[in-house]
Parts: C-alpha cells; sequence; structure tokens
C-alpha cells in the first residue's frame, strides 16, 4: 500500500518537520544523530553539518536518547536538565520491520514557566515537583572529561572509574585537599546505571553535630522545636534510587557513624520522630582526606563503617606527585579565567612553568586555580611572567644568598614550610608535627617563634 505521505514533496516534507516540533533530534540504533532541526541548533550553540554524526550525548546535556534507541523503550514526559533549566522531553524509538533502528526526541516543555500556564491540576503536580527539585540537586555538574591530566596516575583512576562506575558497590575516594575528589565522585554516578536518578552531596564535616542527623535522614513534624510544617526529608530519602556523596566523612561524630553503619547495612532509615522504617536505595560514595586508619587506632572512626564505605578505594595523588599534568591544568585554566574576565593571555614565560614544577602546591589543584586567575589579573599585559606571580610564589625556590645571612634564609625557609604542612592539615597543628617528624611542644614554640597563630 502505498503511502501519501511519498506524493507530497520533499521541500514540504522538510518544512513540516523543521517547524511541526519546537526542538527535534533524530539518532540511529548507535545513538549518532542523523537530524537535529535548526530551533535546537540555535538553543545549543551547535552547528547542524559539525553534530551530524555525532554521538548524541557529546552534544545534548543529559541525553537518554542513545539508551532508548538500544532497549526500544519510549520516555514519555520525562524531565531533562539542560542549560540551566528543566525540561520535559519526549524519546521515542524507531521501528523499521519489527527492528529498532533508531529514536527520535522532541522538547514538550522548553523550560518550567511554559508548563505553568496549564490547567491548575498540571500547576499542583508542578508545585511538587519544582519542590523536590529545589531540595535536590539531580544535575551532575562534571563528567569523565572534566578530570584533566595526562599523567599515568590520572589516566589510570579514569580507567578504574570506568570499571565500577556501572555496578552498585561503595567507594571511598581519598585524597588531600583540593585533589578533586568530587568530580570522581560526579564522574562515577554519571557513568553509573543511577545517572538519570539524583546525586546528592552533604559536607558531614560543615554540618553541626546536633543538625547532621536531620540533615541525613530528616524530620517529622512536631519531632522537634522550630520543625517545619510537614516534615523534612533527609538527604538519603532525596538521595533515593541515585548517589549519596558524603564528603569529608572523616570528620563525621562517632555517635553517627553508627547510625550511618545501620542505613548502609540494613538499607531503612529512621527520619526524626517517626516510629516506623523508610526503604531506601542509595549507592555510597564517601571521601576523606583524613588518615582514617589512624583514626580506627585512635577510636574515632569505625572499623565496620570503614570496611563498609572502602569496598573500592580511589587514592587522588597529590599535584605535586603529577607534575606532568601542570601544562594541560595551566592551559585549561587560563582559558576558563580570560573568558570569564574578559582578558587576553597570548603567552606563559617558560620561568613561570619551572617555578610550577618547583613548587609543592600544597592546595594542590585548587591552588593551582587560583594562583593563575591572580596571575591573569595581576598581569599589565597579555604575558604571565614571574613578576605576574603572587609573591610568595616569586620568592618560592629563590634564595638570596648575599643578601641574607644563611642563618635568615634558613629560617625563612623553616617558616614557609611550617605554614605548607599546616595549611595541608587543614590547620591541624599535631598532624602536621608528626608530618614533619617533630614533637608537639617543637611545632608550638616554632609556630610561636615565628607568629603563625592561624591560617
Amino acid at each position: 500500500m502505498r503511502s501519501a505521505l511519498l506524493d507530497i514533496p520533499i521541500d514540504i516534507v522538510e518544512t513540516i518537520v523543521e517547524n511541526a516540533f519546537g526542538w527535534l533530534v533524530v539518532v540511529d540504533n548507535k545513538g549518532k544523530i542523523i537530524y537535529i532541526n535548526k530551533n535546537y541548533c540555535e538553543f545549543l550553540e551547535v552547528e547542524r553539518e559539525k553534530v551530524l554524526g555525532v554521538h548524541v550525548s557529546n552534544v545534548i546535556e543529559n541525553s537518554r536518547m542513545h539508551i532508548v534507541a538500544a532497549t526500544g523503550k519510549e520516555e514519555v514526559a520525562d524531565l531533562q536538565y539542560i542549560k540551566g533549566n528543566y525540561m520535559i522531553a519526549n524519546r521515542i524509538p524507531i521501528l523499521s520491520n519489527g527492528q529498532v533502528v533508531g529514536a527520535f526526541g522532541t522538547v514538550f516543555f522548553r523550560d518550567t514557566r511554559e508548563w505553568m500556564k496549564m490547567n491548575s491540576h498540571v500547576k499542583s503536580m508542578l508545585t511538587k515537583i519544582q519542590s523536590y527539585i529545589q531540595d535536590i540537586d539531580r544535575s551532575v555538574k562534571y563528567s569523565l572529561d572534566d578530570l584533566l591530566g595526562k599523567s599515568k596516575e590520572i589516566e589510570s583512576l579514569k580507567e578504574k572509574v570506568k570499571m565500577i562506575a556501572a555496578s552498585d558497590i561503595s567507594v571511598l575516594i581519598r585524597g588531600e585537599s583540593g585533589t578533586g575528589k568530587e568530580l570522581f565522585a560526579h564522574s562515577i554516578h554519571q557513568l553509573s546505571n543511577r545517572s538519570h536518578q539524583p546525586f546528592v552531596k552533604i559536607n558531614c564535616g560543615a554540618i553541626p553535630e546536633n543538625l547532621l542527623e536531620s540533615e541525613l535522614f530528616g524530620y517529622e513534624e512536631g519531632a522537634f522545636t522550630g520543625a517545619k510544617k510537614g516534615g523534612k526529608k533527609g538527604k538519603f530519602q532525596l538521595a533515593d534510587g541515585g548517589t549519596l556523596f558524603l564528603d569529608e566523612i572523616g570528620d563525621m561524630p562517632l555517635n553517627m557513624q553508627v547510625k550511618l553503619l545501620r542505613v548502609i547495612q540494613e538499607g531503612e532509615i529512621e527520619s526524626i520522630g517517626s516510629t516506623e522504617s523508610i526503604s531506601v536505595d542509595v549507592r555510597i560514595i564517601a571521601a576523606t582526606n583524613r588518615p582514617l586508619e589512624k583514626m580506627m587506632e585512635e577510636k574515632r572512626f569505625r572499623e565496620d563503617l570503614f570496611y563498609r564505605i572502602n569496598v573500592v578505594p580511589f587514592t587522588i595523588p597529590p599535584l605535586r606527585e603529577r607534575m606532568d599534568d601542570i601544562p594541560v591544568l595551566l592551559d585549561y585554566f587560563i582559558k576558563k579565567i580570560t573568558k570569564k574576565s574578559g582578558k587576553r593571555i597570548s603567552f606563559v614565560e617558560d620561568e613561570v612553568l619551572e617555578r610550577f614544577t618547583q613548587y609543592s602546591w600544597p592546595g594542590n589543584i585548587r591552588e593551582l586555580e587560583n594562583v593563575i586567575e591572580a596571575s591573569v589579573h595581576l598581569t599589565n599585559n597579555e604575558v604571565i611572567s614571574l613578576d605576574s606571580l603572587p609573591d610568595y610564589l616569586k620568592e618560592s625556590s629563590v634564595f638570596p644568598v648575599g643578601s641574607k645571612k644563611l642563618k635568615e634564609i634558613l629560617e625563612e625557609t623553616e617558616k614557609r614550610v611550617l605554614i605548607q604542612s599546616i595549611n595541608k592539615f587543614n590547620d591541624d597543628k599535631i598532624e602536621a608535627a608528626k608530618a614533619l617528624g617533630i614533637s608537639k611542644s617543637s611545632m608550638y614554640e616554632k609556630l610561636k617563634k615565628y607568629g603563625i597563630f592561624h591560617l
């Protein structure tokens, strides 16, 4: 039977397809884009000719088109976060002779404001959905591509992420402050089967002990004075079906460690003020810069919890152990900062790169980014030179022989090492003293001598 569509001129069909939908994309069964209309290209700020044949996940943020094309299961009215807005998308498989040959996707509402114009029933549903969205961050900001570096240490860690991401096993990410632990957590979630579910994070060291339980497990209405009407969901409930990232888990109080262990073992939580348990399905990714083994010896961290979260350990090397990555990071941060600031940087002097590779970077990648940002703003031209660097880096590894006595040079060097050590251990002077191989009393004597009281 001949289809009437075959009698319509191709240019008319193209006009209809271009304009019948706000945004439209079509992929083959491998997830590669074979058609995308002009409106969608303009929104994504891409050129149609350049994205044809490209995998859809590399063009459209949080896309699931390739999954629909592979499974043949349609997804209707699904929330999708693109460029700062939650949009409602339909994804429909394309069949030919009973076989899935691809999929097409359309944006049903381009943002939640359009949905708000619908009838009162939809408005009521949207209010509930939006309040849920506001409580959690479903979007993952970083992917494996954001883990910059060509060193064998970083490449090895990237491969490890790919190997374990699809499973539900717990992961413990360890590394000094500023090494990028959260980036790895985001990357693991994004590559997992839970990627379309919530990614919820909580900093265990930033929340007061008396509030941590309610943040993790939530509370019922009237559970305590000041409790919000209707109660509040905890992070475990918000992360149900997805991933919970427990940052700085080494700072979690012992009493909370016991409750966390119970949740991990039994998959159930009990909100404050409730007498009933709620089942939750959450993958745990934890991170810390604390020496957990030593803390276990000192009874400050539970062994049973450690072995529960340390199923797959990740240790991110400090920047001083991956100096080969500095040129890559330098180039990335310069582009990022100049784009934001509007300044132009065309060249970095070799002496600057040499100084960077000589420095120990106690603040790791975070410190490197701050140094580059300062240097971009401190330079009077388009070249980053030694004069553009912050003062403490200008003096790094440069000893003023001839202008100062040996004693003065040694004292300045000792002061610099003390400051770097305390920064590294987050102002924990006892840990810094142990790392330097000196006693607690000697550490405090030296700090007093050099006037180092708080960093």
